[in-house]
């Protein structure tokens, strides 16, 4: 996985709650096994008429919102336990989600994938809404070390809470496996200075 350190990005808003895993990646886009090209279908419903035609009122279809960050309505990544909506954003370009209340399940799929969700307060979501409304090249600045978001050009900051192990693992660049292969050496001296004599029971 890349390395999540600090982002800087103007954002896609999507102010709608109780966004669900079958709405981020239909369940009819689930047969491939790969992660790639879950990025076409993202929203595929709501993105695109059954013709395959883009419906021009959806936020994705509206050259004006760009970015690397997605906020998205309180709620996000409800429903199934699919991690196919992690890939789906990832695959798109987003690096990072911003909401008030994310599924549990969806959270940890997001994580594990490298994508970071950001829980904020309610009232700090309405201003990034806000901002993005007066302004659609307002950037926010996610500071992973410090566990910080902004938004540019005032004062508004919030601080948000992270699991100390999956920050290490996003600041590394770490999967599961990378990071027990970055402890092998405190794992070997352990073994050395823990062994114990073999006593055979007779």
């Amino acid at each position: 996985m890349e390395k999540f350190t600090l982002l800087q990005s103007t954002a896609v808003p999507l102010p709608i709650e109780d966004i669900d895993t079958d709405q981020i990646i239909p369940a009819r886009f689930l047969k491939a096994t790969t992660r790639e090209g879950f990025g076409d279908n993202l929203f595929r419903d709501w993105r695109y008429h059954p013709d395959g035609s883009q419906k021009s009122d959806f936020i994705l279809n509206n050259p004006i919102y760009k970015g690397a960050i997605l906020v998205a309505g309180r709620n996000f990544g409800c429903g199934s336990s699919r991690e196919h909506a992690a890939w789906a954003i990832a695959d798109y370009g987003f690096k990072a989600v911003v909401s008030s209340f994310f599924a549990d399940i969806f959270k940890g799929n997001a994580l594990n994938n490298g994508l970071l969700p950001v829980t904020v307060s309610d009232s700090f979501l309405n201003k990034i809404f806000e901002a993005i409304e007066n302004d659609s090249n307002a950037v926010l600045e996610i500071n992973l070390e410090k566990q910080s978001i902004s938004i540019s050009n005032s004062s508004e900051v919030e601080y948000f809470e992270m699991d100390p192990y999956k920050k290490i693992c996003l600041l590394n660049g770490y999967d599961d496996i990378d990071f027990l292969l970055s402890q092998k050496a405190i794992i070997s001296t352990f073994e050395e200075n823990n062994r114990y004599p073999f006593n055979p029971i007779n």
